[in-house]
């Protein structure tokens, strides 16, 4: 056995209907390609949904759905290890003081996301929006104050 003698036999194979055979073959003489005009010349692209001119059927169609995008709250993701390097012990650390250490440039950020990668050993009070499970379990662990300020409804 050589390897370019593998066939794969899990596909029905299935042989290419060649054209242009006779007019009695049922694609011959123009090869179901129309007469005359681009698409019946070699090299033709057709553009998907081109209509030759007229406006194209997904532009008549109306918009559905719905996406977040316009509504999305701009996250930041800082890891403990981060917090470690920047902060010293006793500080609190939040979107503030992020802004404020220069950590972040932009005021955009509305939701901060703690995460679980790199070491903490700093006693520092996290507020934030949101943890990570892992960095949840290093918090416990290193018995470091930490607070949600998301509002439970």
């Amino acid at each position: 056995m050589i390897l370019n003698n593998l066939t794969d036999t899990s596909r029905i194979s299935r042989s290419k209907k060649r054209v242009g055979r006779g007019t009695s073959s049922g694609r011959g003489k123009t090869c179901s390609r129309g007469h005359k005009g681009s698409g019946s010349r070699s090299g033709y692209k057709r553009r998907h949904g081109y209509e030759g001119g007229q406006m194209r059927l997904y532009t008549k169609l109306p918009i559905r759905g719905f996406t977040r995008g316009r509504f999305a709250k701009a996250a930041l993701e800082i890891n403990l290890s981060k917090i470690n390097q920047f902060y010293n012990d006793g500080e609190v650390v939040n979107l503030k003081t992020l802004y404020e250490k220069k950590i972040i440039t932009k005021k955009k950020y509305t939701f901060l996301k703690v995460l679980g990668n790199g070491e903490i050993d700093k006693k520092v009070t996290i507020e934030a929006h949101s943890f990570s499970e892992s960095s949840l379990r290093k918090l416990d662990e290193k018995k470091i104050k930490y607070t949600s300020l998301l509002k439970n409804d």
